[in-house]
């Protein structure tokens, strides 16, 4: 009953939201992206990293089945370390049949310390389908912190609300084949 209470506000309040993210352009960097991140540039020591699949359910069936319910999905990369950057080398949004739809990284981004890059699928988007996923490759110096790497779905229609998040799964480690 707790939860309820603290998610109908929550609902009510993303229900009044302006208008969404424009999906046809890659998001403005964070402002804690670090500098040392140009293009070009290698951060020091970067052996560690990773591609990690998430799924993104930015389109799902109620009902009999024949009912379709459109979710605006964003991913969430956060760096965890609180003193190491990390570098974005690519996320790409992923469509059913496997395809690349787009890519949201078109040149290697480094994210300070703790900051955090999201990019969102809007909920009027159907080019992903139901099996929609995201592909994150980043990289950054050994022994640091792996990123927290998340998708959250939400709609809201009139006074109900769906939103549910889902986790990461590291697919490939760097180094490795």
């Amino acid at each position: 009953m707790r939860a309820v209470r603290w998610l109908v506000p929550f609902l009510a309040l993303a229900a009044c939201a302006d208008t969404p993210q424009s999906v046809t352009e890659a998001p403005t960097p964070p402002a804690s992206v670090d500098p040392s991140g140009a293009p070009g540039r290698s951060l020091d020591g970067a052996e560690a990293g990773q591609l990690v699949y998430v799924p993104a359910y930015s389109h799902v069936f109620s009902g009999d089945g024949e009912r379709d319910l459109l979710l605006t999905a964003t991913l969430s990369v956060r760096n965890a370390d609180p003193e190491r950057p990390i570098r974005l080398e690519g996320v790409r949004y992923v469509g059913s049949e496997g395809q690349t739809i787009r890519s949201y990284v078109d040149a290697p981004q480094a994210l300070g310390p703790l900051a955090t890059a999201s990019f969102v699928v809007a909920e009027s988007d159907r080019a992903g389908g139901v099996g929609a996923s995201f592909l994150v490759e980043w990289t950054g110096g050994a022994g640091g912190v792996p990123p927290v790497v998340q998708a959250v779905m939400i709609s809201t229609a009139g006074q109900q609300g769906i939103s549910f998040v889902t986790e990461g799964r590291v697919v490939a480690e760097a180094g490795q084949p």
